[in-house]
């Protein structure tokens, strides 16, 4: 008996959006989730993470924000850095191998939401966002530094060891903690999923999120960032 085809809706709505940061005040929302995420795992890198960073506004740099659609409170952010004008940050602690490094990368760090119902769901968006980023501006392979136990998370989206048996590497951009360097080709992302039948394959491949949306401005500004006060947010979890 044949089984029946799950119907996959063209387009579903999301109850927050995910936008690139566009201004110094949106900046500073993603920094506030930032903080608030690596207080739980990391507390000494978050007291360096209060403020953004010099990297936030550099011209390789984009930043991921993702909005309650209630009231725009920050519940989810990611930073972008292509290596187009320079090297990785990681790559002030490790070579990459030569195959990665005469194509277009991406890094994607300081990845956190909210402690909050829907965490999961963010989770997935700001991962959608940043495969978008990538197919939109022509990247070949996205590159990610995982802790434990997030490094799990990334073996689940399909990443792959850049050094099979070399374990965790200490990363000066992440406090010297040890991290596992991983990769995943986004030319070959969708058919990988495909033939694993991931559960979240219709999410970031078949269904159109309009919330998702990476058509605006980009929030670029060489002068030095004023050290602005914020409101905490509740600890949340980071990815790297």
């Amino acid at each position: 008996m044949t089984e029946p085809v799950a119907c996959v809706p063209a387009e579903e709505t999301l109850p927050f959006t995910v936008k690139l940061v566009a201004n110094e005040e949106e900046l500073y929302k993603a920094v506030r989730i930032r903080h608030a995420t690596y207080a739980r795992h990391a507390p000494a890198l978050a007291a360096k993470l209060k403020y953004p960073e010099s990297t936030d506004t550099d011209p390789s740099v984009v930043n991921l924000l993702a909005l309650s659609k209630a009231g725009g409170v920050p519940v989810g952010a990611m930073r972008i850095q292509t290596n187009q004008f320079g090297p990785l940050l990681l790559e002030q602690s490790v070579a990459l191998p030569m195959r990665l490094q005469e194509v277009r990368l991406i890094e994607a760090s300081r990845f956190g939401v909210t402690h909050e119902a829907g965490a999961d769901l963010v989770e997935m968006a700001l991962f959608k966002a940043c495969y978008l980023y990538c197919k939109q501006t022509n990247v070949d392979w996205m590159v990610i530094a995982g802790r434990v136990p997030f490094d799990a998370y990334y073996e689940h989206l399909m990443f792959e060891d850049i050094f099979p048996g070399l374990g965790f590497i200490p990363l000066l951009h992440a406090d010297s903690l040890p991290h596992r360097i991983m990769s995943l080709s986004v030319a070959m992302a969708e058919e990988r999923w495909a033939a694993a039948k991931h559960p979240n394959f219709d999410f970031h491949f078949r269904i159109r999120h309009p919330d998702i949306d990476l058509s605006g401005p980009v929030y670029s500004n060489p002068s030095p960032i004023k050290r602005t006060a914020y409101p905490q947010l509740s600890a949340g979890h980071s990815k790297y």
